[in-house]
C-alpha cells in the first residue's frame, strides 16, 4: 500500500513537538507511532496513528476528546499540513476514533429512522467537522432522506430532513450559565518527588486544598538529549534507537532505555 506520509519521516518532528506540548501541560503519558489501519476507510483511512496510552490518557478523552484533538489540530499546524491531509495523520486513545465512528453511525441510522417515520427533520447537537463528515457519509446511500451541515463556527450542527423538504435554519443557540467558579478545591501543586516517576509524596497533590510544590522533576531519559528548558540535563533517546519506522518511542517519564524498532501491531 502507498502511503503519502511514512512514519521515519515525521516521528522526529512530531515527537519534538509532543514531548514540548506535553511538558507543558504535565500530562502522565506515553505515545507510539503505528502504521494506519481502518475498519471504515471510506470514512477514516489514516497513512499514521499516533496512539497515545498511559496513566491520565483518559485526560485526552474528556469533553469528547477536546484535548486529544486540540493536540492533534496543532500537531497539523506545526507541520503546515494541506487541511485536506488532516486526516492522513491522526491521534488516538484507548481505541476513541473506532468507537466514535460506530456511535455516531448508529446515532445517524436511528435519527434516519426517525426522520423516514415522522416526516420531520432531526438537529444533531454541534459537532466538529469530522463527526459531521461521518454522519454525512453513512447516509450517502439513503434516498428518502438527506442530510445537510447548518449553523456557524462552533454551532455547526448536522440535519436529516426529508429528501424534497428544504434545508431548514439551524435552531438559536441556547445560553450558556456562566455561573460558578473555577475547579473545586484548593490551591496547590501536584506535589511530590517526580524523580523516581512517580507522583507519591510531597503535600498537596490534586485533590483537595494547598501544599505541596511540583518537586524536582530530574531528568526525563537516560542519555543525552541535551539540556532542557530549564537547565537541567536532558533525558536520553527514544529508547534503542529509531530504525525500523514505527517503533515504540517508550515511557516519556520513567527514565528508561525503553523502546526499540518493535514498530507495533500492524
Amino acid at each position: 500500500m502507498t502511503r503519502k506520509y511514512q512514519i521515519e519521516q515525521y516521528e522526529d518532528k512530531i515527537g519534538d513537538f509532543l514531548d514540548v506540548l506535553l511538558d507543558a501541560i504535565d500530562i502522565d503519558i506515553d505515545y507510539e507511532f503505528v502504521e494506519g489501519t481502518s475498519t471504515y476507510p471510506e470514512i477514516e483511512n489514516p497513512d499514521i496513528v499516533v496512539r497515545f496510552s498511559g496513566p491520565e490518557a483518559d485526560l485526552l478523552l474528556q469533553n469528547k476528546a477536546e484535548l486529544l484533538l486540540a493536540l492533534e489540530h496543532l500537531t497539523m499546524e506545526m507541520l503546515r499540513l494541506p487541511h485536506e491531509d488532516h486526516s492522513l495523520i491522526v491521534f488516538d486513545a484507548n481505541d476513541y476514533r473506532l468507537l466514535r465512528i460506530e456511535e455516531l453511525r448508529l446515532a445517524a441510522a436511528t435519527a434516519c429512522a426517525r426522520v423516514k417515520e415522522t416526516g420531520q427533520p432531526f438537529f444533531f447537537s454541534p459537532m466538529s467537522s469530522r463527526e459531521r463528515r461521518i454522519v454525512h457519509m453513512t447516509l450517502r446511500p439513503e434516498t428518502e432522506v438527506r442530510s445537510e451541515s447548518v449553523g456557524v463556527g462552533g454551532g455547526r450542527q448536522v440535519v436529516i430532513i426529508p429528501a424534497g423538504m428544504a434545508t431548514p435554519a439551524a435552531p438559536a443557540a441556547r445560553p450558556q450559565d456562566r455561573r460558578g467558579g473555577g475547579r473545586p478545591g484548593g490551591g496547590g501543586g501536584r506535589g511530590g518527588d517526580r524523580r523516581g516517576g512517580g507522583r507519591h509524596g510531597g503535600g498537596g497533590g490534586r485533590p483537595g486544598g494547598g501544599g505541596g510544590g511540583r518537586g524536582d522533576r530530574g531528568p526525563r531519559r537516560e542519555g543525552d538529549r541535551g539540556p532542557r528548558r530549564d537547565g537541567r540535563p536532558g533525558g536520553g533517546g527514544y529508547g534503542g534507537g529509531r530504525s525500523g519506522g514505527g517503533g515504540y518511542r517508550g515511557p516519556r517519564r520513567d527514565g528508561g532505555n525503553t523502546g526499540g524498532s518493535s514498530g507495533g501491531n500492524r
